[in-house]
């Protein structure tokens, strides 16, 4: 049977001192609920002493989440451990986590301190925390710069006052995988009570290997993680919550641990952190990033299409994101292309899909990314002319502070030669031009998207009209311009609406059988 590890999350304690990531009281409270619905064994809320802000932060967390433990961060002062508990009371299950450095170079610059006063503060604050509570942390501050005999001369005596977790942090990020396996293997093997507490490990990431290092200590025997979502905090930031929890799952034949994680909240974790702070991932960020699952070489989009596991170690939807995505541009082949025609609403036949994909090619060298008004404009300028079912030859719309929107509009039907006239009220002139046209067509749309932007200036500029529409499941664009942006908004649902039916013609021409239902009135 597999080892738990334990996950302590300090997103909104070492976390909220990365810079542009300070959270106030509410937001603290909604990450906090995001981290108790991921499942995370700790939360350490913050460092009550530090301000009023994280005092109240620890204490309306601590009420609220009943099921993880939650910490209190405190210095071996005994000012800092009453005012941790005070914090803490109301806690289901509360965690004291005192820590002092234990490095020379902290004790002779920063501390002032000899080694034997600092392990004389150490047993004191240990035993003090004890008596608000049984469950208290011991960290031993820059201990992977610190002398290795002397780091286990302070763990064997913290938890002989009673420290039931001993952490054994990279404060600086300092070491390498092999180093720390040795400093875990040496504790393990030289602290004579080691077996009465739980060992964890806090990495930072100035040299890039938090995760690695954080991966190595479990090897050696640690069995509590300190981390963040996203992996942010001081400089460059903490061991990265989504990067370990995936790698103990996916390299379970190495790793043989379990965690309490529920993986598939961990995309909304790093999306309510985000929204938070206002900070995003890069797009290349492991796990959560938003290329993490998307694919731009054709030999790489053909092997997912064909089976994900040729290039996905783990699921999109294992973490929380819906699907992988294909990226198209230069790099990508006829296989993507023909998928992402398929998925806007058109079957191309191969002859077809060769010169859809000569023109593609041509386009991708000059634009990074290719999107599907791209796609679409291939189509209709390039070889597969896109009719007007509908052309607009009237719209009027009201609007204002105290009267309904409404619109009339008079379309013309190619097909019949017919022109028929229809009225309609919205939210807004827009919406109730919409409706009309909804009426009109017989086509119910639903608007995903709508944009508009100036492409001339003065009083008399032209607007162009950028919409995403969907009908019966498929999203479809449309634009037009004109100096009438009402006129504009009208002709650019329009074409939408002209491009969803063509696309119902042709898989019926092509015999699909899984042509879409959409119908327009006759």
């Amino acid at each position: 049977m597999s080892e738990r590890v334990a996950v302590f999350d300090t997103t909104l304690r070492d976390g909220e001192q990365s810079p542009g990531c300070s959270m106030n009281l509410e937001e603290k409270l909604r990450m906090a609920r995001q981290l108790d619905a991921l499942g995370v064994d700790v939360i350490e809320a913050g460092f009550p002493i530090a301000s009023d802000d994280d005092f109240a932060a620890v204490r309306e967390v601590a009420r609220m989440c009943r099921r993880p433990v939650i910490a209190a961060l405190c210095r071996t002062t005994p000012e800092d451990i009453e005012r941790g508990w005070e914090a803490l009371s109301e806690a289901a299950r509360p965690r004291i986590h005192t820590f002092i450095a234990t490095s020379d170079i902290h004790l002779q610059y920063k501390l002032q301190k000899s080694r034997e006063e600092v392990l004389e503060m150490s047993c004191n604050a240990v035993r003090m925390a004890k008596r608000f509570t049984d469950d208290v942390e011991f960290s031993a501050e820059d201990a992977t710069r610190s002398d290795l005999d002397y780091l286990c001369q302070v763990i064997e005596a913290v938890i002989d006052e009673g420290a039931t977790v001993v952490n054994i942090p990279d404060t600086v990020g300092y070491t390498i995988p092999s180093e720390y396996h040795h400093i875990i293997t040496t504790l393990k093997q030289k602290v004579r009570n080691i077996d009465r507490a739980v060992i964890s490990v806090h990495c930072h990431n100035d040299l890039g290997l938090a995760v690695a290092n954080s991966l190595a200590a479990v090897a050696a025997g640690a069995r509590q993680l300190e981390c963040t979502i996203n992996g942010i905090g001081e400089r460059a930031g903490n061991a990265s919550l989504e990067e370990l929890v995936m790698a103990l799952r996916v390299r379970k034949d190495l790793m043989p641990f379990e965690t309490g994680i529920t993986s598939e909240e961990i995309f909304r974790s790093s999306q309510t952190l985000s929204n938070i702070t206002g900070v995003h991932v890069q797009p290349n960020k492991a796990v959560v990033g938003k290329n993490a699952f998307a694919h731009e070489a054709g030999i790489h989009q053909h092997g997912v299409l064909k089976n994900r596991l040729t290039y996905e170690i783990m699921t999109p939807e294992s973490v929380g994101v819906k699907t992988n995505s294909i990226v198209l541009g230069k790099h990508s082949g006829r296989h993507a292309l023909g998928k992402k025609y398929e998925e806007m609403g058109y079957n191309l036949s191969r002859p077809e899909l060769d010169k859809a994909y000569k023109l593609f090619t041509k386009l991708a060298d000059q634009k990074k990314e290719i999107f599907e008004e791209d796609l679409l404009a291939i189509l209709q300028d390039g070889f597969a002319q896109i009719p007007e079912r509908y052309k607009l030859r009237a719209v009027q719309a009201t609007a204002g502070t105290s009267t309904l929107a409404t619109a009339l509009v008079t379309l013309n039907d190619t097909k019949s030669d017919d022109a028929s006239t229809g009225t309609a009220a919205g939210d807004g002139p827009v919406n109730a031009v919409y409706e009309a046209i909804d009426q009109l067509t017989g086509l119910k749309g639903s608007l995903i998207d709508y944009t508009v932007r100036s492409i001339t200036s003065g009083t008399d500029a032209v607007g162009e009209v950028f919409v995403h529409v969907e009908f019966d499941g498929t999203s479809y664009t449309g634009k037009a311009a004109s100096t009438d942006i009402v006129d504009a908004s009208a002709r650019a649902y329009l074409n939408a609406v002209n491009k969803a039916l063509y696309s119902r013609e042709r898989k019926k021409a092509l015999g699909d059988e899984k042509s879409p239902t959409i119908t327009a009135a006759d």
